[in-house]
């Protein structure tokens, strides 16, 4: 099967940074875009970033500038650098790969189990 697992949340000060790491695993023989989501507690889960597998990037206009994603394909690896943290970036931030496995012939969306970030003083 196929995993994704997210590290790197926590709690920070305004002001703060954050590295999020998402890495895949398991029968894997394509990744293509990665990206991360995040949702807060009653809304919708929302767009953050996305980024294709040969680097094409996206993100929602509100965090341009200050949320980057970057992804390392040797390690199956996407990061969410998040820099000058508001108390509205506070959310569980998900990990989102579309991944061809062994154990399928179509590309099937992945989801990590999220990782908490508070932005708090």
């Amino acid at each position: 099967q196929v995993q994704l697992v997210e590290s790197g949340g926590g709690l920070v000060q305004p002001g703060g940074s954050l590295r999020l790491s998402c890495t895949a695993s398991g029968s894997i023989i394509s990744i293509y875009a990665m990206g991360w989501y995040r949702q807060t507690p009653g809304n919708q889960r929302d767009f953050v970033a996305r980024i294709s597998r040969v680097g094409g990037t996206n993100y929602t206009d509100s965090l341009k500038g200050r949320f980057t994603i970057s992804r390392d394909n040797a390690k199956n690896t996407v990061y969410l650098q998040m820099n000058s943290l508001k108390p509205e970036d506070t959310a569980i931030y998900y990990c989102n790969a579309g991944i061809r496995s062994i154990h399928s012939a179509d590309v099937k969306d992945y989801w990590g189990q999220g990782t908490q970030v508070t932005v708090s003083s």
